[in-house]
């Protein structure tokens, strides 16, 4: 790939001392690092020979990128209501609101610094199994990683717990590495949104963000993560998020990419308890030079377990898109249901998109099921809104919306289309998204279905 020339020049020891000393990095810590950045140097982007064809990430070069630098805060908004965490990140560091009624029930909240300074007991904890990474940009996030918490909310906390979490990009060749984990205890509920954006100040070359999250989901709980990614055209990205989901617990990943350059996304989800249930809902819109590479991993081990993986893609001009996704049913996962749908609408000669999905069933008491496409707008749709006086841009944009909405639709938040349209119309004429100086933005308040507020949250039955 073009970027593998410059990939070991991105970052140097001198970049990892500034960080180690603004974190005050433990030894085992600054040893983790330094490995990472080894690693960082020998690994491809793409470690998978099978996929290294369709890598979309030409063109980039993080050459001069600052893990260590620091700057003002940025403004924050005020959190919703008693009910929310809000977890600011950006050049000062991270910072965590918790309301005194969240805490008086047991929820707690850490900053890295905090762990940092706890017990290695807990740090291995957060940093989970001491596993080498797979590829090149999980060395990177790992060998810098500055920012991130830990929150724990107690079993049988049955009020909805929102954390709103909010990254912006503010500094010429900044870079932000996010590590979070989150508990969600037994028959509890959480929200958790994390938005990305930048302000209007110049980049002057590249930046770089990093997103990890763990989740440790236990039983009965139920858990959704709303990503937007709104961040500037010379952002690059790359997120991975894990989960365990356990008995009877519920969990959704929902992402809307429309931000950046190029993009990597990295989820992959455990079933493990009997009856767990998982539905993975991603969205993208690209245009001019945009890239986006999704992979998606479910693994049931559990008996009855449900898992849904969606993806659509809107593509035009230039940009690129590649959606993998794979679901492993063991051999003990009896009466598994899971399906695979990933398809992508391209709107210029110049864009494209590939779908890649893969089912590997080891068990036969199960249902699974994928389908994928690649295809130009439906020119008969186009027609049919012409000849009722709709002008032919105006028709193709009602259907590439509605393509995307349909993921929108499906997700297990009230009113979520109508939250993120804005933002996607933003996209639709060539608007950045900024972070405006009062903080007065972000998602605004969102309830999860099944709850008294919205309707039940249910996996689709077509499936049974």
């Amino acid at each position: 790939m073009a970027a593998a020339s410059t990939a070991p020049r991105w970052i140097e020891e001198s970049h990892l001392e500034g960080v180690r000393a603004r974190l005050d990095d433990p030894r085992d810590l600054a040893e983790r690092r330094l490995e990472a950045l080894r690693r960082f140097r020998e690994l491809p982007i793409e470690p998978d020979p099978l996929y290294r064809h369709y890598g979309y990430f030409q063109g980039v070069d993080l050459l001069g990128i600052d893990p260590a630098g620091g700057g003002p805060a940025v403004a924050a908004p005020r959190p919703a209501d008693a009910h929310t965490i809000l977890a600011m990140h950006d050049a000062s560091g991270t910072r965590l609101t918790v309301s005194p009624e969240l805490a008086s029930a047991g929820v707690t909240a850490h900053t890295l610094a905090e762990i940092w300074a706890g017990p290695a007991e807990a740090r291995q904890r957060f940093l989970g199994a001491d596993e080498p990474p797979p590829d090149r940009l999980t060395a990177l996030s790992e060998a810098i990683v500055n920012r991130g918490y830990r929150i724990d909310v107690p079993d049988r906390w049955t009020e909805p717990v929102r954390v709103q979490d909010i990254t912006v990009l503010s500094r010429p060749h900044e870079a932000l590495s996010v590590r979070r984990s989150l508990r969600a205890g037994a028959d509890s509920q959480v929200l958790l949104t994390e938005e990305v954006y930048s302000t209007s100040t110049p980049s002057n070359g590249q930046r770089f963000y990093a997103s990890a999250l763990d989740l440790d989901l236990a039983a009965g709980s139920k858990t959704v993560v709303v990503g937007a990614h709104l961040p500037d055209r010379e952002a690059v990205s790359f997120y991975r998020r894990r989960s365990e989901v356990g008995p009877g617990a519920r969990l959704a990943w929902v992402w809307v990419g429309l931000g950046g350059r190029a993009t990597k996304a990295r989820n992959d989800t455990l079933l493990s308890g009997g009856g767990a249930n998982v539905h993975d809902l991603q969205t993208f819109y690209g245009d001019r030079q945009q890239s986006y590479d999704s992979a998606v991993r479910i693994t049931h081990t559990g008996t009855d377990t449900h898992g849904e993986s969606i993806t659509r893609g809107v593509f035009t001009d230039d940009a690129r898109g590649l959606s993998r996704g794979l679901v492993r049913i063991e051999r003990e996962a009896r009466r598994t249901i899971s399906f695979i749908s990933e398809h992508a609408m391209l709107l210029s000669r110049g864009a494209r998109s590939d779908t890649l999905p893969i089912l590997e069933i080891l068990c036969r008491d199960v249902k699974a099921t994928h389908s994928t496409s690649v295809a130009p707008v439906d020119p008969e749709k186009v027609f049919y809104l012409e000849s009722r006086g709709v002008p032919n841009t105006d028709a193709i944009r009602m259907i590439a919306e509605g393509f995307l909405s349909y993921v929108l639709f499906r997700a297990p938040i009230a009113q979520l289309r109508e939250a993120v349209q804005p933002m996607l119309e933003s996209r639709w004429d060539r608007r950045d998204i900024y972070w405006p100086a009062d903080g007065r933005a972000g998602l605004p308040a969102l309830d999860v279905t099944g709850t008294e507020s919205a309707p039940e949250w249910r996996f689709d039955s077509k499936l049974r």
